[in-house]
C-alpha cells in the first residue's frame, strides 16, 4: 500500500514503531498532490518549506522520546479562510489576494502545538459561499471520482484532498453544511461540531451565528482524532463553550443496539435522488437489523429552514464582509474619493455570489424591511430548535441522506442559485439549531459516486453521534477509493 493511503490511525503506529518517519508520510503526500493537482485543483498553497521543516522537527522529536499526540507528524490541510501566520489567507477572494496573517486562528495553534505537519491551504468557493467550489476566484476543484462532476462546497478542496490522499486529514468550516456536503460527494467523513466546542477565533466570518470549524477524515475514527485535536474552550472566542462535554471516543465500539434512531420525515422522502435513497434506505435497514429501535419523527419546521437560512446568513455576510473596503487588506482600486475608491474596491473584490448574498442581507435589514424578513427568519430558526428538542426527547439521534443528490456536473447548476441552494436542504437544520452532526459514506449510486448518510444529535452528543457513525462505517463497509488515488488512475 502506498503511504498516502494510510489512516491516521495507521500512520501513527507505523511512526512510533519506527516503521517510517514523519518525512517519508509528507513525502507520500507530495507524491499524491504531484499526481493528482493539475486534474482536482484541491489546494490553492502548499507550504513546502513549511511542511518540511515540521516533519523534520517530529522526526526529531520521536528520536528524543517526545509525542504530542496522535497528529504528531501527521500531514494535513487547511480550508483557506482559516488565518495562517506567514501563509497568504485569501477565502478564494480577490480582495484578500496577497493578505499574509500576522496571527494562527487557535485551531492552527492547536494542531501546531500536536505536532501536527500543516502541508497548505485548500481550495473554497469565495468566502465560504457556495455547494460546489464553483465560486472561487481561482478556479474551479473537480471530484475526485469523476473530474467532471463538482466535489460539494464550500469545503470542496479539503474534501477532494482526504478523498484522493493528498492529506490524511483536513479542516474546513460548515455554515450551511460546507463540511458534510462534500465529504458526501467526496467519499469521505466530515462533521459539524456543537456549535462553540471548537473556536472560531481565527476564522474569517461568513455568518457568526451559524459558522463552525469541523474535521473532515478518512475513517470516523481519524475524524474523532482530528475532532479532539482542536476542540475545547478557547478565550480569544466570546461563543466558544465553557463547559465539560463526553468523551466523544469512548462509545465508538458499542454499536447501535437499544438506542433510538429517528429518521427526519421531511427531509428523507420527496427530492432525494433514487440512487441517494436507496442507499440510505439500506443503511436504515442495516440499523435496525443491528439492534437500533429506528421510527420516522416529524421536524415540520425544517420545511421553512432553507428559506430562513438564505435570510439569516446573507443578513451576517453583509455586516461581516463590510470591513473589506480596499483600506487594510489586498488590492485597492484607486477612485476620486474614499467612497469611490471603497465602491471600487469591493465591486472588482467580489465575486457574484457573493455579491448576490452581500445584497440580499442588505436588504433584509434595511428599515421598513427588518421585522418582515430578518425577524421572521429568526423566529423560524426558534420553531426549528424547538422541533429538534421535541425530536431528542424521542429518540437519541436523527438520521437524513447528507446531500439529496449525488455530485453534479461542473456548471450544471451554476446560473440557477436556487439549484443550487437547495443541495443543502438536509444539512442547513443543524446549523440553525446548533447541533452536531456526520456525514458517513455508504455505497455508490448508479454512476458510481458516492452517497453520504447524515446522523444528527443534540447539543454536546458527540459521543452518541461518533458511536451511530461509527456502526454506520461498519455495517456499510464502504472502502472504496477513487480511481484517482492510484499512480495508475491519475496518468
Amino acid at each position: 500500500m502506498d503511504l498516502a493511503d494510510l489512516t491516521i490511525a495507521e500512520a501513527g503506529a507505523r511512526l512510533r514503531s519506527g516503521d517510517l518517519t514523519a518525512v517519508d508520510l509528507l513525502a507520500a503526500v507530495r507524491r499524491r498532490v504531484s499526481m493528482t493537482e493539475a486534474i482536482l485543483h484541491a489546494y490553492l498553497t502548499i507550504d513546502a518549506d513549511g511542511a518540511t521543516a515540521a516533519a523534520v522537527e517530529a522526526d526529531a522529536a520521536f528520536s528524543r522520546g517526545e509525542d504530542r499526540g496522535p497528529l504528531h507528524g501527521i500531514p494535513i490541510a487547511l480550508k483557506d479562510n482559516m488565518v495562517t501566520r506567514g501563509i497568504e489567507t485569501t477565502c478564494s477572494s480577490r480582495i484578500l489576494a496577497g493578505y499574509i496573517p500576522p496571527y494562527d486562528a487557535t485551531v492552527v495553534e492547536r494542531l501546531k502545538t500536536g505536532g501536527a505537519v500543516i502541508l497548505g491551504k485548500t481550495n473554497l468557493d469565495e468566502f465560504a459561499m457556495g455547494s460546489s467550489t464553483e465560486n472561487s476566484a481561482y478556479g474551479t476543484t473537480r471530484n475526485p471520482w469523476n473530474p467532471d462532476r463538482v466535489p460539494g462546497g464550500s469545503s470542496g478542496g479539503s474534501a477532494a484532498a482526504v478523498a484522493v490522499g493528498s492529506a490524511f486529514g483536513a479542516f474546513g468550516s460548515d455554515t450551511g453544511g460546507s463540511i458534510r456536503q462534500p465529504a458526501s460527494l467526496c467519499g469521505v467523513v466530515g462533521m459539524k461540531p456543537t456549535y462553540g466546542l471548537v473556536s472560531r477565533y481565527g476564522l474569517i466570518a461568513f455568518a457568526s451565528s451559524l459558522d463552525q470549524i469541523g474535521p473532515i477524515g478518512r475513517t470516523v475514527a481519524d475524524t474523532v482524532t482530528l475532532f479532539e485535536a482542536v476542540a475545547g474552550h478557547d478565550p480569544a472566542d466570546a461563543t466558544s463553550f465553557r463547559g465539560s462535554y463526553p468523551d466523544p471516543r469512548v462509545d465508538l465500539d458499542k454499536g447501535v443496539k437499544g438506542l433510538r434512531i429517528g429518521i427526519v420525515r421531511e427531509l428523507s422522502g420527496d427530492g432525494i435522488q433514487p440512487g441517494v435513497a436507496a442507499a440510505f434506505q439500506a443503511t436504515v435497514d442495516r440499523l435496525d437489523a443491528a439492534g437500533a429501535a429506528v421510527k420516522e419523527v416529524s421536524l415540520p419546521s425544517t420545511e421553512f429552514a432553507l428559506s430562513a437560512y438564505y435570510l439569516i446568513a446573507p443578513a451576517e455576510c453583509s455586516a461581516n464582509l463590510a470591513r473589506f473596503d480596499g483600506v487594510r487588506y489586498g488590492p485597492r482600486v484607486d477612485g476620486d474619493s474614499v467612497e469611490a475608491m471603497m465602491s471600487a474596491t469591493r465591486r472588482d473584490g467580489f465575486g457574484p455570489e457573493v455579491t448576490r448574498r452581500i445584497l440580499l442581507g442588505t436588504y433584509a435589514l434595511s428599515a421598513g424591511y427588518y421585522d418582515a424578513f430578518y425577524g421572521q427568519a429568526q423566529k423560524v430558526r426558534t420553531l426549528v430548535m424547538e422541533d429538534f428538542k421535541k425530536a431528542y426527547a424521542e429518540v437519541d439521534v436523527l438520521v437524513t441522506p447528507t446531500s439529496p443528490t449525488t455530485a453534479f456536473e461542473v456548471g450544471e447548476r451554476a446560473d440557477d442559485p436556487l439549484a443550487m441552494y437547495l443541495s443543502d436542504i438536509c444539512t442547513i437544520p443543524s446549523n440553525l439549531s446548533g447541533d452536531p452532526a456526520v456525514s458517513v459514506p455508504v455505497g455508490l449510486d448508479e454512476d458510481g459516486l458516492p452517497v453520504g448518510f447524515q446522523v444528527l444529535a443534540p447539543a454536546l452528543g458527540e459521543a452518541v453521534m461518533f458511536r451511530v457513525a461509527a456502526e454506520v462505517e461498519r455495517l456499510s463497509g464502504f472502502d472504496i477509493r477513487p480511481e484517482l488515488a492510484s499512480s495508475e488512475g491519475a496518468r
